[in-house]
């Protein structure tokens, strides 16, 4: 079957939706403490079933905190699935049933790096990696941040939180290092361009931070 060609969208149109094809069938095969696997048999608009794996994932939020000297708060974290220290910004799992995501969002940013932020915005929505997983992640700007002293934190951070390093980093050096290839986490390097991006017009066009999902 040969391809159709391009369609050319105009602007009004260029936008997802929801539309899900038809599943005959579908088989958990795991399930941790933080994902599940399943296996779906899916309908293509030919008709043909095909089998398609899909890591059920709660959802996470990150969180680019810009201080009044347009730096941006970085934590590196050691991944071991990679096996490096990556520098990240401050995130979280969707785990807490019920809560806002704005409210996880503040909840993240106090536990991992010890700041509050008066200042919130919605900067945008994305799903980590469509092809096998649901995992979506709302990306926060938060500005107006201060440091809330050790004695007023109640969370205390184990495994690989316990080591977590904090900088400072300008944003556009920030932007030069993800352009360089010196960063390589998809949340980071997505959450840099686009704060600098709507930093263009001042965050102008940003949503609230209890904007619905899209």
């Amino acid at each position: 079957m040969t391809s159709p060609g391009p369609d050319p969208l105009d602007a009004a149109r260029l936008a997802d939706t929801v539309e899900p094809w038809p599943v005959t069938g579908s088989e958990r095969r795991l399930r941790t403490s933080i994902l599940a696997v399943r296996t779906d048999q899916v309908i293509m608009p030919g008709g043909e079933v095909t089998a398609r794996d899909v890591v059920e994932h709660a959802g996470a939020v990150g969180i680019v905190v810009l201080d009044d000297q347009q730096r941006i708060l970085l934590i590196r974290q050691y991944r071991h699935a990679v096996g490096r220290l990556l520098w990240e910004l401050p995130a979280g799992l969707r785990d807490v049933p019920g809560e806002p995501v704005h409210v996880t969002a503040e909840r993240e940013l106090l536990e991992e790096t010890g700041h509050r932020a008066s200042d919130w915005r919605m900067l945008l929505d994305y799903f980590a990696s469509p092809g096998f997983t649901n995992e979506r992640i709302r990306v926060f700007l938060a500005r107006g941040v201060t440091e809330v002293p050790h004695a007023e934190r109640d969370f205390v951070p184990v495994h690989e939180e316990a080591y977590l390093r904090l900088a400072w980093v300008p944003l556009t050096e920030a932007v030069r290092r993800v352009l360089s290839g010196d960063l390589h986490n998809g949340l980071v390097v997505v959450g840099i361009l686009s704060a600098y991006a709507a930093s263009q017009d001042g965050f102008a066009g940003l949503r609230p931070a209890d904007a619905p999902d899209g």
